[in-house]
C-alpha cells in the first residue's frame, strides 16, 4: 500500500543552479524508479541555517512530496545519506490531516481559493 511523504533536503551552497537541478533530477528519479510517484515538488531557494552546519551558514532548500511504499524510505535516506551534496534532510509520513493542510497550501500558492474559504460561515442573526 503506498503512503504519502514529504521530504526536505539542505544542498551545499556552493552547487550552481544545474547541479541542484542535477540533484533534484536524482531524488525524483529514484523515487519513480522505485514504484513511487510524485505528488509535487517546491524549490525553497538559497536561505540562511539556523546554525552553521559543516562550517556553512546557508543551503540551497528543496521539498518533495511523494507516494511510496514504506519499506522504500529506508532505501531513499541512505542515498541522501551516501550524497556529499547533501548536509540535513527529513522525511516525514502524512497523515489525512497533512495531506489536506498541503492541498490546501498549494491550492493558496496557485491563487485558487478553496471552497471553505469562498464562503466564510456566516453568524446567526440576533432577533
Amino acid at each position: 500500500m503506498l503512503k504519502q511523504y514529504e521530504t526536505v533536503f539542505i544542498a551545499t551552497p556552493v552547487l550552481s543552479d544545474t547541479q541542484m537541478k542535477e540533484a533534484v533530477a536524482k531524488y525524483t528519479g529514484f523515487i519513480t524508479e522505485n514504484g513511487g510517484s510524485i505528488v509535487y515538488q517546491e524549490d525553497w531557494g538559497l536561505k540562511k541555517l539556523a546554525y552553521p552546519i559543516q562550517k556553512k551558514t546557508t543551503g540551497f532548500y528543496y521539498l518533495i512530496e511523494f507516494q511510496a511504499e514504506p519499506e522504500f524510505i529506508a532505501k531513499f535516506e541512505t542515498q541522501f545519506k551516501r550524497d556529499e551534496r547533501i548536509i540535513r534532510f527529513q522525511t516525514v509520513s502524512m497523515d489525512k490531516h497533512a495531506i489536506a493542510y498541503a492541498e490546501r497550501r498549494r491550492a493558496k500558492m496557485s491563487g485558487a481559493a478553496t471552497p471553505a474559504a469562498e464562503a466564510p460561515a456566516e453568524a446567526p442573526a440576533n432577533e
